[in-house]
């Protein structure tokens, strides 16, 4: 089983997006069996609490379900999940000050989609700050995609 864990600063926002959107992609491609994936936060402050309402939203209008609820990023973390994936430098630096030598891949997660030439940015902008949860949406999408390409290639699937 390839683990996946979507990470950012309280897990309301941006990761459990991404968790809802790649639970999709995977299950639309018949790789349930194969892939599974969660996300968490480096923050506490959201811990047991349902995504926020404009991630809800724009995931409800693009027929993406999401029932999850913000939990913390833990040291087993790094060694449960083979992909790590942060949505900017801040929380990339926050997964990595937790423990080094895990065996997970840790990488910002726009990182195979600006390689492919999907997007122009490396890092998903948190939408609780502008509310701007539709571009962060579309980012998310292509970051999916070129995620889940990568690790077809990667294992074959």
């Amino acid at each position: 089983m390839i683990r996946v864990l979507f990470v950012c600063l309280g897990n309301i926002c941006r990761s459990p997006m991404a968790e809802a959107v790649f639970q999709d992609m995977i299950h639309k491609a018949g790789l349930t069996d194969q892939i599974t994936v969660d996300s968490a936060g480096t923050g506490y402050w959201h811990v047991g609490e349902t995504a926020h309402p404009g991630t809800l939203a724009v995931l409800r209008r693009n027929n993406v379900p999401y029932g999850g609820r913000a939990r913390q990023l833990t040291r087993a973390d790094l060694d449960r999940f083979d992909y790590i994936v942060a949505m900017d430098r801040e929380n990339l630096s926050g997964i990595r000050r937790l423990g080094a030598g895990s065996g997970a891949e840790v990488s910002l997660f726009l990182r195979w989609a600006k390689d492919a030439g999907t997007v122009a940015v490396d890092e998903v902008p948190d939408p609780w700050y502008d509310g701007k949860f539709d571009h962060v949406y579309q980012l998310v999408k292509h970051g999916c995609e070129a995620l889940l390409a990568h690790i077809r290639a990667q294992h074959s699937l």
